[in-house]
């Protein structure tokens, strides 16, 4: 009678998918891996799969690390600290993200060396809770087509130490090329500034989509080295800047440019409080459309405020 029994499941089983008899297989149980040194966090890194969390100790791991193990959409990698768990790079970068997607890096603190934290070709990174200080050039940066990606609940800050102009709190994309379609980054909820040598926020060409929400922005770390004079620029197309603070800038508060044809278009400005007090640029617009006339829309609604400065900005905002 058992036989019986077992035998008509397998039958039921095999109808229900097409003829085949399918197998699921051993599958590795997900682990925490606990963290203590620099050397086990390079060995977790590189040995890390999907489901498992990589939890830091307290202290400081000097060196830089490197992620390149995708995880899966139901099955992220975690690698997780407290502020007091310090990744300190003597250069290079903190924290390289080579094709991890599906990895959320959480809690800790990068600092040192050349750029904080760099993700590049990965699907769905989500970076929540980090500090990211002390860096020569920028803290956060998505490339090489990264795209789903988010940053929240962050804070950056003390960047662009080399004094280039070229230390952006978070940088989305590629200058100067179309080929770098890291789309739909979130950024979201974050502390960015003082001291951050860039933008606090530039959304290159070639991205579509980015999502700039709920953050708070001090410029005061501007240096006009590389036409950074504004809290966020945005050169990609379809971005919304919404909820946004900011205070301390050289002269505006957001801009939008047109740096190859097609591109930095569709931006949509809500309820941003800007506050230009101090700014001695040419323009000093809370939002400055650089590109209007271009036949390249943006779209600027009444709900953004501005203190000081010469005016909210230099297009029409619908009623």
């Amino acid at each position: 009678m058992r036989t019986r029994t077992l035998l008509t499941s397998l039958l039921a089983a095999t109808a229900a998918t097409g003829g085949l008899l399918l197998s699921a297989g051993p599958t590795a149980a997900a682990s925490t891996i606990e963290v203590g040194t620099a050397a086990q966090l390079k060995a977790a890194l590189g040995n890390a799969k999907p489901g498992d969390t990589i939890h830091l100790a307290d202290g400081t791991y000097t060196g830089n690390f490197k992620a390149g193990a995708p995880a899966a959409a139901t099955a992220r990698i975690t690698l997780t600290g407290s502020p007091k768990a310090v990744l300190t790079a003597g250069g290079g970068y903190g924290l390289h993200l080579n094709g991890a997607s599906y990895w959320t890096v959480s809690g800790l603190t990068v600092t040192g060396g050349q750029k904080g934290i760099v993700i590049d070709a990965a699907k769905g990174v989500v970076v929540d809770g980090v500090t990211v200080h002390g860096l020569d050039m920028e803290g956060v940066h998505f490339r090489d087509s990264s795209t789903d990606g988010v940053i929240r609940n962050s804070r950056i800050y003390d960047t662009g130490r080399d004094g280039r102009g070229m230390g952006e709190g978070v940088y989305v994309g590629t200058a100067n090329t179309l080929s770098d379609k890291s789309d739909r980054v979130q950024i979201l909820g974050n502390t960015i500034g003082p001291g951050v040598g860039g933008e606090n926020v530039d959304i290159k060409e070639g991205t579509t989509g980015a999502r700039i929400i709920g953050n708070t922005f001090d410029g005061s770390g501007l240096t006009g080295a590389n036409y950074d004079d504004s809290w966020v620029d945005v050169k990609g197309n379809d971005v919304l800047v919404q909820d946004n603070t900011g205070k301390n800038t050289t002269n505006d508060g957001y801009q939008t440019h047109t740096q190859q044809s097609g591109w930095g278009c569709g931006t949509v400005f809500k309820g941003n409080k800007s506050t230009l007090t101090g700014a001695t640029g040419s323009t000093r617009l809370a939002i400055d459309v650089t590109n209007y006339g271009t036949g390249c829309g943006t779209t600027v609604y009444s709900s953004n405020t501005v203190t000081d400065g010469k005016a909210l900005t230099n297009i029409t905002v619908p009623p």
